[in-house]
């Protein structure tokens, strides 16, 4: 089936579901709050966050991060953002591996009313903001989406969108436009209320996970993928950001940063992304292991066919194909030949070691195009599971290219303690070991200037958010007018 078709498959769904149902001039600043905080019960949550990844097709903006430190929480994120005129906050999940904006509309019966998380859940109504507008199925926006006019949808109608996930959770409703507010920056560690017109998506069925019967629902997804679609894209297309965004991710002390726009501070290197992804895929060229080369499948090498390896910092672990695994975890447990070895919930290799891990493991080196190196030490591929007990954060691929190949895919364990950059605009991605708990510099293309960005914690602002709360800086940096 061609992408026509599957998009006029996915409009057909939606259409049954549904019936007809300002100015950025810098930097945006958003908290972000990690969605699980503290030892998680079950290890099997973190790789079911994970399943539930897969298959993502939503994306959006930058955002500022939070979250507890360590890797023993599920590396799942949220932001408060505000919507409409006057302005509502939502909680939204930040997702860099997909490509709307979208939150629960009023009129849902299958949206989530209450969380587990602690928080007050909204349901948006259009008719309770000022500047709200409905996309049309005749709308640019819409037609673009959908690579030309829709079969059936006539310009009285609303323009459907419908998401399927990994996990099989769906979500299926209109798009909107309305006011993104955002706290924007205008100084070292300053902002000030700013806000933007976007389109996203007006949510009227949900199921599975983002239904109401979930312990951990949220108001909706924002999304930072490559699509047009994007909140990222919307506002690049409109001149008032590059299409750069990074994170840093501070697994020692909980914080972090997360924003949109040139970093000139700290240094860092880049690799290509490959072309024509839905995820942001790069070639991995080389492995080793405490210094000793894994063999890797040739077809890890091919950037064909979504081949490749794909960064997402919002899956938890790290994963690899079998052969690869087999031999990661053989090298890294070789030096402690003698230790017992516990399978719990028959999926997480674990061990008891009273010693400084990174004294008792090796690190391992991932090799990409142009010589990027992006290095793991022991407290980035182990976490604790209980007192002196460890679990290695490897795992077997769960994914698989269409054409039945495995793939690696490298989430926020591996990558925590880096400062990530996606620089869309010369297709690369980058990064450098930092100090995720200090701040990064941001060039402001408008005026010239450089800010100064750092971690924020939404808590403080909120008596509902306890805890430690890694926290991301959204930021929206200008292009110079011409």
């Amino acid at each position: 089936m061609d992408l026509r078709r599957e998009r006029l498959v996915i409009f057909l769904v939606g259409l049954f579901v549904l019936q007809v149902c300002c100015v950025a001039n810098a930097n945006m600043v958003f908290p972000v709050e990690r969605k699980f905080k503290g030892p998680v019960e079950s290890l099997a949550a973190i790789k079911d966050h994970d399943a539930q990844r897969r298959g993502r097709i939503l994306s959006v903006a930058d955002i500022p991060l939070g979250g507890n430190g360590r890797a023993n929480a599920n590396g799942l994120y949220y932001t408060k953002i505000g919507l409409g005129s006057p302005p509502k906050d939502f909680y939204v999940q930040v997702d860099t591996g997909s490509d709307v904006l979208w939150v629960n509309c009023v009129g849902c019966t299958t949206c989530p009313k209450k969380s587990g998380l602690g928080m007050d859940l909204t349901l948006y109504d259009p008719q309770l903001s000022d500047t709200s507008y409905v996309i049309g199925c005749d709308h640019e926006f819409c037609t673009s989406t959908y690579e030309g006019p829709i079969s059936g949808c006539t310009k009285e109608m609303s323009c459907p969108y419908s998401i399927t996930y990994g996990d099989g959770s769906t979500t299926t409703g209109s798009y909107i436009q309305d006011y993104l507010t955002f706290d924007r920056a205008n100084g070292d560690h300053r902002t000030v209320p700013d806000n933007s017109s976007v389109i996203f998506g007006c949510g009227a069925r949900q199921s599975g996970t983002l239904s109401s019967g979930s312990d951990e629902s949220l108001d909706g997804i924002i999304g930072l993928g490559q699509s047009n679609s994007s909140v990222l894209s919307q506002l690049a297309a409109a001149g008032k950001v590059k299409r750069v965004f990074s994170h840093c991710l501070d697994s020692n002390n909980g914080g972090g940063i997360f924003a949109i726009g040139e970093v000139v501070q700290p240094k860092y290197k880049t690799t290509p992304l490959v072309p024509k992804m839905a995820h942001y895929n790069v070639i991995l060229k080389d492995l080793e292991v405490g210094g000793d080369s894994v063999q890797l499948p040739t077809d890890i090498f091919d950037s064909t066919n979504g081949r490749g390896t794909i960064i997402d910092s919002g899956t938890t672990l790290a994963y690899l194909p079998s052969s690869v695994y087999d031999q990661i975890l053989e090298k890294v447990l070789a030096q402690q030949s003698g230790m017992k070895l516990y399978l719990v919930e028959d999926q997480f290799t674990c061990f008891r070691f009273d010693d400084n891990i990174d004294k008792g493991f090796p690190i391992v080196k991932f090799t990409f195009e142009e010589g990027l190196t992006l290095t793991t030490y022991p407290q980035d591929y182990l976490f604790l599971f209980k007192e002196n007990m460890w679990c290695v954060g490897w795992q077997k691929s769960m994914a698989q290219t269409k054409d039945g190949q495995d793939i690696i895919l490298l989430g926020d364990l591996v990558l925590s303690n880096k400062l990530v950059v996606y620089d869309l605009e010369n297709m690369t991605i980058g990064w450098a070991e930092y100090n995720c708990s200090t701040s990064i510099k941001v060039k402001d293309d408008k005026t010239g200037s450089v800010y100064t960005v750092g971690a924020h914690n939404i808590s403080s602002a909120s008596t509902m958010l306890i805890g430690s709360v890694l926290t991301f800086l959204f930021m929206l940096v200008t292009m110079l007018s011409t």
